[in-house]
């Protein structure tokens, strides 16, 4: 069986220009707080509408499997430039938030994913300074075998949270944190938050980026959730000037689109483009290393 690795779902460059269309209960509230329709079906039609239109210019699209991972390869939504990753946790809500914890979802198989045309797995781990580390590493040690025991990349994204006790949180810290924790787990590549939410000047972000580089021991790039999607281009620049390969996004990507008319055309007006960019800054980053 061929083992599948990073470069399978890496632009030609090496770099990793992928988009994030996984989001679930947060994407409803998205579509709630715009005025939009949000039944399941109108997320699902948004999800593979995006997937057919943007990924012919991402090099994997993320997809999950509440909404849109069946409906996405039954229409064949996913360019063949382009690659699966499939989204294997699953969101449990509590506490008013969509997403208070996060285990395995034992519904992805990881042989059938293969067949979909999945090329990698990805897993949330929500990281607080207040749970149990060796409980977080076991269940990124378990991912990490499900995913290679199909020939998958597996893919970690470490998600700071203030702590479930007491109101002591320094996201720059915990972010490193939990680098220091899961950057050497095993995993094929990390998707990790950008320090600072992106904002400052460009030293300050560069120097908190690299610091973060230094606790990973694996590719790593920046999500966009948290960041305007404004200053999203030059975070992508600065991380990569620090070490990241790119980025796995959603929001930076079709997130201002959310609301307006001919959703469809504003994916290809507006979104396409801005992903098209940020693919360009990826090539050119790789190429000056």
């Amino acid at each position: 069986m061929e083992k599948y690795t990073v470069k399978d779902i890496a632009r030609a460059s090496g770099g990793f220009s992928m988009l994030a269309v996984d989001q679930r209960e947060a994407m409803r509230l998205m579509f709630a707080a715009a005025g939009m329709p949000h039944a399941d079906k109108d997320i699902t039609e948004f999800k593979v509408n995006a997937a057919k239109i943007l990924s012919p210019y991402a090099s994997a699209v993320l997809v999950d499997n509440q909404f849109c991972y069946k409906q996405i390869v039954e229409q064949q939504a996913i360019s063949p430039k382009s690659s699966m990753i499939v989204a294997a946790d699953q969101f449990i809500p509590g506490n008013g938030i969509p997403v208070d914890n996060v285990c395995i979802d034992k519904a992805i198989n990881p042989f059938e994913a293969r067949k979909n045309g999945a090329k990698a797995l990805k897993l949330l781990v929500l990281w607080r300074q207040d749970e149990d580390a060796e409980q977080r590493k076991a269940m990124v040690k378990e991912f990490n075998e499900i995913c290679h025991s199909a020939g998958l990349v597996s893919i970690i994204e470490p998600v700071v949270r203030p702590p479930r006790i007491g109101d002591k949180f320094d996201r720059e810290q915990a972010i490193i944190d939990a680098a220091k924790e899961l950057g050497d787990s095993g995993a094929d590549l990390y998707k990790g938050e950008m320090p600072l939410f992106g904002k400052g000047d460009s030293k300050a972000l560069l120097d908190a980026a690299k610091r973060l580089n230094d606790q990973i021991n694996m590719p790593w790039v920046i999500l966009s959730s948290g960041v305007e999607a404004n200053l999203f281009c030059r975070a992508v620049r600065i991380a990569m000037q620090a070490g990241a390969s790119g980025f796995l996004a959603g929001r930076a990507v079709w997130s201002s689109v959310i609301g307006l008319p001919d959703t469809n055309l504003m994916l290809q007006d507006i979104s396409v483009p801005r992903l098209q960019h940020l693919g360009d800054i990826v090539d050119e980053l790789m190429a000056s290393r």
